[in-house]
């Protein structure tokens, strides 16, 4: 990679999180592009440069966010693998990773579950397509659960999955709000045997 497409990274990250900080806390209409490039610390213009305009840059943020949870559930999920352990490992392992993600970036997370709640938005398809990149994930590791006989055949995949990621979602915004005196070790813990009350079946 050179130098130039290396500080085009490092200005697009910068823009992506003075974005999600801002939008988190007054909303997508009420953020100007003005307000943007002043928190990133950059000119407008350089805005522009990267981005068309705030939508696609809003676009292209919940793509770069929710690629990085992507990639921490299949390397979670293949680190498992390569240790020797089962599936029901890696979906604890998947649990784990997605509270750490969401630990790390909860402004992303707040943005991200409160968008999936609208449909009027210019990037809903977006929305939709990453999303499932990020459940298909869980899906893969589900199936071969299933295939390897460790998982029953009775369990519906992309409910199972969907529900997953909803419960990882949720259980932890209710953390970060509402119950922040406890671990990350706690509600993984919560979490994990949860996982392996209902989908485990042990």
């Amino acid at each position: 990679m050179d130098s130039s497409s290396t500080r085009r990274q490092a200005t697009r990250a910068k823009l992506y999180e003075a974005a999600v900080t801002l939008i988190a806390e007054q909303g997508f209409s009420a953020t100007t592009v003005d307000e943007i490039a002043e928190r990133a610390g950059v000119a407008k213009g350089t805005v522009y440069y990267n981005f068309k305009s705030k939508t696609e840059l809003f676009e292209e943020l919940l793509r770069h966010g929710v690629s990085l949870l992507t990639a921490s559930l299949r390397t979670a999920a293949e680190e498992t693998a390569e240790r020797g352990g089962s599936r029901v490992d890696a979906l604890d392992a998947m649990i784990r990773a997605g509270l750490v993600f969401i630990d790390r970036y909860p402004a992303f997370t707040q943005l991200y579950v409160a968008e999936l709640w609208r449909t009027n938005r210019a990037w809903n398809s977006t929305l939709l397509v990453v999303r499932q990149e990020a459940v298909a994930v869980v899906e893969g590791v589900l199936r071969e659960g299933v295939a390897a006989g460790e998982l029953s055949e009775d369990i519906d995949v992309q409910l199972t999955a969907a529900a997953l990621v909803g419960m990882v979602l949720v259980a932890a915004l209710d953390w970060q709000a509402f119950q922040s005196e406890r671990s990350l070790d706690d509600v993984h813990a919560a979490l994990s045997r949860l996982l392996h009350g209902r989908v485990g079946g042990r």
